[in-house]
């Protein structure tokens, strides 16, 4: 198991905390893993940054990488419409379950099943579970 970031200090805080694990300076668009080669991703709210227009980028990414029958787990800010809102340093996004399913089929993955959450005074989460075709 290995984990990558873009911010360096999430990066070191993961290495202090996990230090029998690999985490290195990475980006989603090109991840540093041959083809099919990984059983699986997380993708646990790595994603909501990304334009929603720009997200089959980084999703074509986790497709390439992640062998035939290997899974996908991505959380994400749940919302009835997609949308931007301010989040921490920039600008991040919520997805309604049903569009983030689209692109995660659209990109070569069958869904297995959806999640939300939501407790007063929060927002609402969502996870999708998802395994990638055998073929592509």
């Amino acid at each position: 198991m290995s984990g990558i970031d873009l911010v360096p200090e999430f990066v070191e805080r993961a290495r202090t905390q996990y230090p029998e694990l690999s985490f290195e300076l990475g980006s989603f668009e090109a991840l540093d893993a041959a083809t099919d080669s990984l059983g699986g991703v997380l993708s646990w709210y790595t994603l909501i940054h990304h334009n929603p227009q720009d997200i089959q980028t980084p999703l074509a990414e986790f497709a390439r990488v992640i062998r035939p029958g290997g899974g996908l787990l991505v959380g994400f800010f749940e919302a009835g419409t997609l949308g931007p809102f301010d989040h921490a340093v920039t600008t991040a996004y919520r997805w309604p379950v049903a569009e983030l399913s689209q692109e995660l089929v659209a990109a070569g993955f069958e869904v297995i099943e959806t999640h939300t959450r939501t407790a007063s005074g929060t927002r609402p989460h969502g996870a999708i579970t998802a395994r990638r075709h055998s073929t592509r």
